[in-house]
């Protein structure tokens, strides 16, 4: 009696270029400032989020080329070495893999100019800080990916 054969592991999975929709859903939060990285990461993981951050342009980069699409950007708009609308503009225009994903700019810049511009990219919303939890998780809710339980209120 032979032995069951093992799948091979050498063989590479194949990559989807649409969005995950895991148990927990993924959002990529870029942002700069630690005390507002810590606080909207503790939040939205208690949300069912898994939440992977960098904190400046350069790393947001980096983790848009390697990472497979989040199923949400949480994106500040002034970051050191690239800005929100520069890396906006890279993941809608050149990295069509993530040209679905909804993006929320998250900022203390209330510019009409940025606003503006950032809509027109495709931003989906902008939410100003300093930001009230219960307005982040209403304003967030409408992203949250089908399949996966819900915001709370």
């Amino acid at each position: 009696m032979s032995e069951p054969k093992m799948p091979d592991k050498s063989v590479a999975s194949e990559v989807s270029d649409e969005p995950t929709v895991p148990d927990k859903p993924t959002l990529l939060l870029v942002e700069d400032e630690d005390d507002t990285a810590d606080l909207v990461t503790l939040i939205m993981e208690g949300e069912g989020y898994q939440v992977l951050r960098a904190a400046d342009g350069r790393e947001a980069m980096k983790m848009i080329e390697s990472l497979p699409p989040p199923a949400l950007v949480l994106l500040d708009m002034l970051l050191p070495f690239a800005d929100g609308v520069k890396i906006l503009d890279y993941l809608k225009f050149k990295r069509l893999a993530w040209k679905k994903v909804p993006v929320v700019m998250l900022t203390a810049d209330s510019n009409a100019r940025d606003v503006r511009e950032s809509l027109e990219l495709g931003a989906k919303d902008y939410i100003l800080k300093p930001f009230k939890r219960a307005v982040l998780i209403d304003r967030l809710r409408r992203f949250r990916p089908l399949g996966s339980e819900k915001l709370a209120s």
